[in-house]
């Protein structure tokens, strides 16, 4: 992967075992959860067949990736075997891998921490891997993700486990604490002969950083900081609880805070939007980078 500028909203080059996705505006990446109690569309993917063609319509709307996850990691969640998150993931992977043309360029990443299914998934045709436990959930995920040596999203957390809590964690500088994690986990990656440009950052946001709306606020404003780190970001505000704390409204009703949040995040240097609504979000980040290249 080549981060090809630090100027805010452009330019990202990922390449996957010789696959190469390329932009000069800011990548869509569409969430999939293929789970019976993920927070926002828990079971309405649960089959193979309708999974993959909400993926297929999600590449329609304009996502560039779309990250398929069989376990959830949110507050309330509960562990699934290794076996359970293969029956769950593998199938679509390899239905959807067939369905896509081999000259269309649209990616697919399996949101996993354990690396029987990374490794699985990859051979089942997957290009990335993205990691909530920034490789801190299974010891040999590194070793596995640098053998294969795909893009990494790395995702900061509070809690060291897969599973995350609502507990308001506080913090005296929210943007160094992630920056310090980052810097942690970017080490810890590359000993493990993990290259360094196959990294992506993802500084979490809503639960996973705290229960409190306004940490994840800070890292929106301040997101520029981690550009410093010279590797490409990845933000998922996607109808998340911070959202919903500050305009005081439901999971159904956060489309437009969802949508300002990554209008923000473009502006101050995502190069990936994690969104659950493909389309809204494909227009708007392609508007907001209209006027940024004006």
């Amino acid at each position: 992967m080549k981060f090809l500028q630090k100027k805010p909203g452009y330019g990202i080059r990922l390449q996957s075992r010789g696959r190469i996705l390329e932009s000069q505006r800011p990548l869509v990446m569409g969430i999939l959860n293929v789970t019976p109690d993920s927070f926002s569309d828990g079971g309405k993917f649960h089959n193979h067949e309708q999974a993959v063609q909400h993926a297929l319509e999600m590449f329609e709307q304009g996502a560039d990736i779309v990250d398929i996850g069989g376990e959830s990691t949110g507050p309330g969640s509960k562990d699934v075997s290794v076996d359970e998150e293969l029956k769950r993931v593998l199938p679509v992977v390899q239905m959807l891998r067939q369905r896509l043309d081999s000259q269309n360029p649209a990616w697919i990443s399996v949101d996993t921490y354990k690396s029987d299914v990374a490794r699985a998934a990859l051979d089942a045709g997957a290009d990335m891997i993205n990691d909530v436990t920034a490789l801190r959930g299974d010891p040999e995920m590194a070793q596995i993700l640098a053998e294969y040596d795909v893009p990494v999203l790395l995702m900061y957390s509070k809690d060291s486990t897969p599973r995350t809590t609502r507990d308001a964690v506080q913090y005296d500088d929210v943007v160094t604490t992630v920056y310090s994690f980052f810097e942690d986990r970017i080490a810890f990656a590359t000993k493990a002969g993990i290259v360094r440009e196959r990294l992506l950052l993802d500084p979490g946001m809503g639960a996973f950083v705290s229960g409190e709306p306004k940490y994840s606020l800070q890292l929106l404003s301040r997101l520029e900081r981690f550009l410093e780190l010279d590797l490409a970001l990845v933000v998922g505000p996607s109808r998340k609880s911070f959202i919903g704390q500050v305009l005081d409204v439901p999971i159904s009703k956060r489309l437009e805070g969802s949508l300002a949040a990554c209008a923000v995040a473009v502006t101050h240097g995502a190069s990936i939007l994690r969104v659950h609504d493909v389309q809204e979000t494909r227009r708007v980040v392609d508007m907001v980078h209209a006027i940024m290249k004006s």
